[in-house]
């Protein structure tokens, strides 16, 4: 069996390297992703389950700064909920159990 010779070795090598260097890529964009997911669930579950003063502020900066980062029209629907103004306890249905006299 002849020998490789230099040319087609180093065509090899530069194969293997883009193939290495694709999967690099790959992995970073997944590390990136999951990261992103992460985080999302970290503020979703504050803001759902908060109920301290960094979690209100984190609301209040969302409802400011999120309508102008979503871009596509397609994505506004998926933040509506998110979005709205959670409308204070009202003080009718705190005092409604003591105005039926229990």
């Amino acid at each position: 069996m002849p020998r490789k010779t230099i040319e087609e070795r180093l065509a090899q090598l530069e194969a293997r390297k883009k193939a290495l260097k694709a999967r690099l890529s790959k992995q970073e964009r997944t590390e990136d992703t999951r990261r992103k997911v992460l985080l999302g669930a970290f503020v979703l579950h504050r803001l759902e389950h908060g109920r301290d003063e960094i979690s209100r502020n984190l609301a209040d900066w969302l409802r400011r700064e999120l309508p102008g980062f979503l871009t596509r029209d397609t994505d506004r629907p998926l933040f509506d909920e998110l979005l709205k103004e959670k409308e204070p306890e009202s003080e009718t249905t705190e005092s409604a159990p003591a105005a039926n006299g229990k």
